[in-house]
């Protein structure tokens, strides 16, 4: 009986053998074995403003290319950055703010770079929370920390979903029907 089942089993994940590919693995042994690592190395990270613009902007460099070469870039990313700083808790007695919330939203857009044809564009989003204190030092290094966490998610966040869409359209292989009972 339990031959059977685990037979079953088997057959059943036999269909689906092939289906799973890692996302940045190599495609194949040939000379262009890594068209995904070809493509993300190929955007270009249009400048971004204020401190935040400026750690957000190095951390989709190094996502996106991190190998220190500089192909011909195919793809432009630009991305607007909006911040906010949020106090949620009060101290009743001295009226200043125990803890911040620093929130950040970013608007992203790839196109192509010879004719502008946009690829793909979304918004990522990342909230980090720091303590504050009486020392006016400390405050400011906190707050700097969180902005830093923050671009890296964000960073992050964004060359997934860039990934994520460079793959499929490289991908020769259709999607999946969606089956629906």
């Amino acid at each position: 009986m339990r031959l059977l089942v685990v037979m079953a089993a088997f057959s059943a994940a036999l269909p689906l053998a092939g289906c799973i590919q890692p996302l940045y693995a190599p495609a194949g042994f040939g000379l262009d074995s890594a068209p995904l690592a070809a493509e993300l190395h190929s955007i270009a990270v249009d400048e971004i403003p204020q401190r935040l613009g400026h750690y957000v902007r190095n951390e989709l460099i190094f996502g996106l290319n991190g190998t220190g070469s500089q192909p011909p870039p195919r793809y432009r990313l630009m991305v607007v950055l909006r911040e906010r700083v949020q106090t949620p808790i009060l101290d009743t007695v001295t009226g200043r703010a125990t803890s911040a919330t620093v929130i950040v939203d970013a608007e992203y857009r790839l196109v192509t770079i010879p004719d502008e044809v946009e690829v793909t564009k979304g918004i990522a989003f990342n909230v980090a929370s720091y303590d504050r204190f009486s020392n006016r030092f400390s405050n400011v290094r906190a707050a700097r920390d969180a902005e830093i966490r923050n671009a890296r998610v964000i960073a992050d966040s964004i060359r997934t979903r860039i990934a994520t869409v460079l793959a499929t359209r490289l991908s020769p292989v259709p999607a999946p029907a969606v089956v629906r009972y």
